[in-house]
Parts: C-alpha cells; sequence; structure tokens
C-alpha cells in the first residue's frame, strides 16, 4: 500500500474494470509490449539477426490493423510510434484487441508476455486474464486454475480430444467481448462433461445421465455429485433447456455460462483423478 493510502489521502480500493479500462492499467500493459516484444525485436535486429521486428510489423499491418504494407515506417522509431498511437488513441477493447492479436503470433518469450500480463491484469483489478491465448472474463484465479487444469489435462490425451475441444470452444464463445455467446458457451461446457463420462464409462452412446450411472461402478464418484450432475444436464436437454434451443432468447448471461464452464472444469478435473485412482488409464 502507497503512502498516501496509508493515511488515508488516498483511496485502496479500486473498481473492478471490465467495460473499460483506467491508465495505470493501460501503461502497464504497454509497458508488456515495449519490454517483451518491440524492444526484444529490435535489439535482435540490432545484433544483425534476422529482421524479426519487420515481420512483426508486416502481420501487424496486414492482420490487424487491416492496411497496406507498403505504408509501414522505414525507421523502427516510427513503426513504433504508429504502434503506440494506435494502442493509446482507441478504446478499452482496442487495447485488449492489440495484446490478444500479439499473444497469438511468433515472437520472443511470448509465454512470459501472457505471465506478465496477467501481472498487471492481477494488480490493476482487470476483470480479464489470459487463458490459453484468450484474454477471458474470469475475475477469480482458483477459476483460472480450474480452467487452465482442465484444458491441460484433456489435451494429454487423444481419448479426451473431444473433451478438450468442447472446454475450449466453452471459453471462445465466453470470451468473445464483442458478441459473446453464453448460450452455446454452456452448452460446450455440458458437452466436455459428457465427452469425459462417455470415455470413462466406455460408451460413445451413452448421454451424460447413462454415463454417470455407469463409471459409478468403476470409480468411487459421490452420489450427491452425481445428482448435481444430473440436474445441471437436465436443465440443458428439457423443454426449456439450451440444448434444445427452444427458446428465442433464454435467460442466461455470463454468470450463468461463467459457472458452467468453471464447474464443469472442476468436474472434469475430479473425474480424470478419480479414475486414475481406480486404475482407469486414459490413452
Amino acid at each position: 500500500m502507497k503512502f498516501s493510502q496509508r493515511l488515508g489521502k488516498a483511496s485502496s480500493v479500486k473498481q473492478l474494470q471490465i467495460d473499460s479500462i483506467d491508465d495505470d492499467l493501460k501503461n502497464g500493459l504497454w509497458n508488456a509490449i515495449t519490454i517483451f516484444i518491440i524492444n526484444n525485436h529490435i535489439e535482435a535486429n540490432n545484433l544483425g539477426h534476422y529482421n524479426q521486428f519487420d515481420d512483426l510489423c508486416k502481420n501487424m499491418w496486414h492482420n490487424f490493423y487491416k492496411l497496406p504494407i507498403d505504408t509501414i515506417p522505414h525507421y523502427d522509431s516510427l513503426k513504433t510510434k504508429f504502434i503506440r498511437d494506435s494502442f493509446f488513441q482507441g478504446d478499452w477493447l482496442n487495447v485488449y484487441e492489440h495484446i490478444e492479436f500479439l499473444a497469438n503470433i511468433r515472437f520472443i518469450d511470448s509465454n512470459r508476455f501472457m505471465e506478465f500480463c496477467n501481472v498487471i491484469f492481477e494488480r490493476e483489478f482487470s476483470g480479464y486474464r489470459f487463458i490459453d491465448g484468450l484474454i477471458s472474463p474470469i475475475t477469480n484465479e482458483s477459476e483460472i486454475e480450474e480452467i487452465e487444469m482442465s484444458i491441460q489435462n484433456s489435451g494429454h490425451f487423444t481419448s479426451l480430444k473431444g473433451v478438450n475441444i468442447h472446454l475450449k470452444s466453452a471459453l471462445e464463445k465466453l470470451s468473445d467481448r464483442k458478441s459473446p455467446d453464453y448460450r452455446n458457451s454452456i452448452k460446450e461446457s455440458i458437452s466436455a462433461i459428457e465427452s469425459v463420462a462417455k470415455v470413462i464409462s466406455e460408451n460413445e452412446k451413452d448421454s451424460l445421465g447413462s454415463a454417470l450411472d455407469k463409471i459409478k461402478g468403476k470409480i468411487k464418484l459421490h452420489s450427491a455429485l452425481e445428482r448435481g450432475f444430473k440436474q445441471l444436464y437436465g436443465y440443458t436437454s428439457d423443454s426449456d433447456g439450451i440444448r434444445h434451443a427452444l427458446m428465442e432468447n433464454p435467460n442466461c448471461d455470463f454468470e450463468d455460462a461463467k459457472y458452467m464452464l468453471v464447474s464443469s472444469s472442476a468436474f472434469i478435473n475430479y473425474l480424470i483423478v478419480k479414475a486414475g485412482k481406480a486404475g482407469i488409464t486414459f490413452i
């Protein structure tokens, strides 16, 4: 806490930044770009290495700014000025789009770049974090860990490829800041649970309910958890549910989709660990 905050002369409480961005957060993210991308590329050029900064700029001009690449300035200082002006002159969406684009192209220390950004996000009370290369509206560290773990765990096994695909799709639909699809994010989260349950039950034709019935005999599945997820599955499958898509505007929003993704991720991690303890192996 700063000296002025300890004296009560300045507030130590900061509003969670969901649809806005203050100068502290914006400056921190620009510093991440400067340290991990611009400086690294320019330094590599000065050492006589392959001209990475030129390639980076061509990628940005063509794929991000959608400008003719022959308008790229000749000097590195002018290229940097253009990127900086574009970053600082736009709104909060523009800032996050710069960061996310840069995190998903080839450059030096991309993982460290995202880790550094996550530190800035947390420090400045941003409602977003990098998860699996996407800036996602997940605000609790334990929730982030649960989702990351489920994506990581399911990505290790060919038999859980479907689980991994559904989880990533649920995250992408939740993370779309311009047009989030909460309805289908929920559907994908439930489909991920169904996929892992089918692998454990060894019957691709099973529904989630019947798969849970079968895996009870294979792993120690708590009856309360089984009932809870059967009820959640019913929410997505009944006449007013998500899967049947019988309602034009179903009553679900960010909180519903976020809860379903986090709880589904936690249950998937739980099933994978329980299966391992029961001697069930995934290929």
